[in-house]
């Protein structure tokens, strides 16, 4: 029996020590953690203070000096101001100085036309002709008359000089008195008529010829020539119709062959405002820009200040001489002006 007691009470807990022995556990985790969160903040704090690059003294870099000069004269040497804006800008359009509407001085029906748009034409180059049939027939008959009055003159010559001969003879007969003082004047009388007529004739030839020349000059301009080298913008007729320089038309009649114009008298015309016009002066560099090429800037300069003012607009155009020719500029682009000091 005791025994058993003894055995019993060997497996019965002691609350008081496991009391004790669980509080000494708690405290101890607690520290644990405590010192092991501190561990782990230097350990960010030393990784995060190396990953951090140390500044760098900045050294000090000196204009490199050209070897053609001294130190002493670079520095005596004033520095020459860039060219800039002088915050001038003014708008305007692409001109041509030289474009013509080609037509003839006379009015016909076009029988050949020989340019096409874009076409680049020499001066004197043959554009056009109209139909000169008619005009040939009447400088056939003119020929014809020429001809005939070129003939009569050498006929009046031969009656002449047998009229002198007859003249002559008078005059013998009647210096020995065999002859009348009345058949001397009579042939005297016949060679101032055939000397008269001879004159005439040879009026009425020059005055023939001179019809043969006008003519002839009216048949060349049925011919339609370009009046200077340039390109063809335009073409304002076709084949067929009617060219009238003189008329305002009908659906069938032109005023114009074509439109030329002279490329390398393009130029800018802007229009500034009068009270911005004292910062413009003749020779003055620009910089022109093409609104179809916005990021090319094209040198130009001040060809001439127009001397007279838009009272509507209150401006004053001037002309813009580009610097160098380019195929891409073309009239009528719309451009910008920007004035340089």
């Amino acid at each position: 029996m005791s025994d058993r007691r003894s055995q019993l009470e060997s497996l019965s807990i002691d609350r008081d020590e496991g009391a004790s022995s669980g509080g000494v556990s708690i405290a101890t985790t607690l520290i644990i953690a405590l010192i092991f969160a501190a561990v782990s903040a230097g350990a960010t704090w030393y990784l995060t203070r190396s990953a951090t690059p140390a500044p760098q003294p900045v050294a000090a870099v000196e204009p490199p000096t050209p070897a053609s000069e001294t130190p002493s004269q670079a520095a005596a040497t004033p520095a020459r101001p860039a060219p800039r804006s002088s915050g001038l800008v003014a708008t305007g359009y692409v001109v041509a100085r030289r474009q013509a509407t080609v037509s003839a001085e006379i009015s016909g029906r076009i029988a050949e036309l020989l340019v096409e748009e874009g076409a680049r034409v020499e001066e004197g180059q043959v554009l056009a002709r109209l139909d000169d049939t008619r005009a040939r027939i009447q400088l056939d008959l003119l020929m014809a008359q020429r001809d005939a009055a070129a003939t009569r003159p050498r006929s009046l010559l031969a009656q002449l000089n047998e009229a002198q001969t007859v003249l002559e003879r008078a005059n013998t007969l009647a210096a020995r008195d065999i002859g009348s003082q009345a058949a001397v004047t009579a042939a005297r009388a016949q060679v101032d008529s055939l000397t008269a007529q001879i004159n005439a004739a040879r009026a009425d030839y020059q005055a023939v010829a001179a019809q043969v020349r006008a003519q002839e000059d009216l048949i060349d301009r049925h011919i339609v020539r370009a009046p200077f080298t340039g390109i063809v913008i335009a073409k304002n007729a076709q084949v067929g119709e009617i060219l009238s320089p003189a008329s305002a038309g009908g659906g069938f009649t032109r005023t114009g062959v074509a439109t030329l114009v002279d490329m390398e008298s393009l130029e800018i015309e802007v229009d500034v405002n009068e009270g911005q016009i004292g910062r413009v002066t003749p020779g003055q560099r620009v910089e022109a820009r093409l609104d179809a090429y916005p990021d090319w800037r094209i040198p130009a300069h001040v060809e001439a200040i127009i001397p007279t003012a838009d009272r509507a607009r209150a401006t004053i155009t001037v002309r813009v001489a580009f610097d160098e020719r380019d195929g891409r500029i073309l009239p009528d682009m719309a451009s910008r002006v920007i004035f340089i000091e």
